[in-house]
């Protein structure tokens, strides 16, 4: 029951529409240009939006130094960086991919690039 909550949890914080860079109140975060690149390129992924998405990096983020605590990841040959925000249907992929143990971080980033 503790791995559900959790895992539930971690869903939630994931589909958040409250980015991560806006928690603090600081207004943009800095990233390079590659990371940049990345958030953008990663919208086409996104079942949410890709518009939308766009508008929201475009809003969040600026290109300067790296950002080294901007969380970025590749797994099956897809990058991501950030928070992702999850369809219904990709949220369903998440809980049955972690459910049958693969690791969330994995599973968060095939079921938004493949589900």
């Amino acid at each position: 029951m503790k791995k559900i909550a959790a895992v539930a949890g971690l869903v939630v914080l994931a589909t958040s529409s409250v980015t991560a860079a806006f928690a603090d109140g600081t207004g943009q975060q800095e990233v390079s240009q590659q990371q940049y690149d990345t958030l953008i390129s990663q919208c086409r992924y996104a079942n949410t939006g890709k518009a939308r998405c766009r508008s929201a990096v475009r809003e969040i983020y600026r290109v300067g130094r790296i950002n080294n605590k901007l969380d970025c990841r590749t797994y099956s040959g897809v990058t991501v960086c950030g928070t992702l925000k999850l369809s219904r249907a990709e949220q369903q992929c998440l809980r049955d991919s972690t459910a049958r143990g693969l690791l969330f971080r994995r599973a968060e980033v095939e079921c938004y690039a493949f589900a």
